[in-house]
């Protein structure tokens, strides 16, 4: 089965989202799928105890118990490509939704417990869980059930693998480091379906951060800062992964600009967008901003919301350098995508 490579927005453009079916509802209620009903699904083991084992353990013991009807449907090669002619591969893009077969329509019910301990030890504790989860809603009707988990390469014996999530608003994965100088294994995609400046919108601590940055800026500074129109949506252009290089122009203000003290809430920003996700990811990030030229290459960006007034100043805020984008979208809800890579030594 080809996974879906053009996932829609269904808040942003209207397309319904895709729901599994009443009759499938029920029977998901009872741990059960059309495939149970046939015996297809792998028996139903009792979960460990919560939060033990690493996201990659948990990731290998979800690969062993998949039947092969399973595996059919949810295990791909390692560097298995779609067929709209990208040469980036599946892996390592982002979706708005499930590319392939649900969670709900694929998994028993202890898998489906079992893949949601594996979120769990990929975020920083049941606070970053409860983030990347959106309260537990997953922005979706039917919750996790209209998520898809996803097992690329082997988990096994070595190899690379990676464990890929796809969701209303949620792309996030582990590989055990299988895809090296990249953190997250690949892009995040994250969002909530919550206007970013209310209080209700779990990630509006974020963009709080980055207001008080902002406020701390000098008026020169802020004008250096805000930019008018729209950032480039990642996955689009010549360059779908969203990375610029050490000599590319940046837009807003660059962090060797800013005093020592700016500097400090700079690092501060990143660590509170950093902080739902597990100790070692977020300081692979940061070891890898370092290496690529530190925050002082590091550009600030404010685009503008006319109208907005101090309320609701931008429609976006994005950190840029380097191998480096964490571009946040706040108007009309949040979108955020992702990007890092390590950069060959010049």
């Amino acid at each position: 089965m080809k996974p879906e490579l053009t996932p829609p927005c269904p808040d942003c453009d209207g397309v319904a989202q895709a729901e599994v079916s009443r009759r499938d509802f029920f029977r998901l209620a009872g741990g059960l799928t059309a495939a149970a009903v046939a015996g297809e699904l792998a028996p139903a083991r009792a979960p460990a105890a919560p939060g033990s084992g690493s996201a990659e353990d948990l990731v290998r013991e979800l690969y062993a118990g998949l039947n092969d009807w399973q595996r059919g449907h949810v295990v791909y090669p390692w560097d298995h490509l779609g067929n709209d002619g990208s040469r980036i591969p599946v892996r390592l893009r982002t979706y708005n939704t499930c590319i392939g077969k649900a969670i709900g329509e694929t998994y028993s019910k202890a898998q489906r417990e079992l893949i949601e301990r594996i979120l769990r030890a990929m975020s920083s504790g049941e606070d970053g869980y409860r983030q990347i989860t959106r309260n537990g809603t997953w922005d979706a009707n039917d919750g996790i059930l209209s998520g898809g988990a996803y097992v690329f390469g082997n988990p096994t014996g070595g190899q690379p693998f990676c464990f890929l999530f796809a969701g209303h608003h949620l792309t996030v994965r582990c590989d055990g480091n299988s895809e090296p100088d990249v953190p997250f294994g690949g892009p995040l995609f994250y969002g909530h379906i919550v206007n970013g400046y209310s209080q209700r919108n779990v990630f509006n601590y974020q963009t709080r951060s980055a207001l008080a940055l902002f406020d701390a800026l000098t008026e020169d500074q802020r004008r250096r800062a805000l930019v008018r129109g729209r950032p480039a949506e990642a996955g689009n252009g010549p360059n779908p992964l969203g990375l610029r290089g050490r000599d590319d122009a940046l837009p807003g203000i660059r962090g060797g600009e800013l005093t020592a003290e700016q500097r400090r809430l700079l690092d501060s920003v990143l660590r509170t967008l950093l902080s739902p996700y597990r100790k070692e990811d977020g300081d692979e990030v940061m070891e890898i901003v370092r290496a690529n030229g530190g925050l002082e290459r590091v550009h600030l960006a404010f685009y503008e919301n006319p109208g907005g007034g101090a309320a609701e100043p931008w429609t976006y805020w994005r950190l840029e350098g380097p191998g480096f984008v964490w571009c946040f979208r706040v108007l009309p809800h949040v979108h955020t995508f992702v990007n890092i890579r390590r950069l060959p030594k010049a």
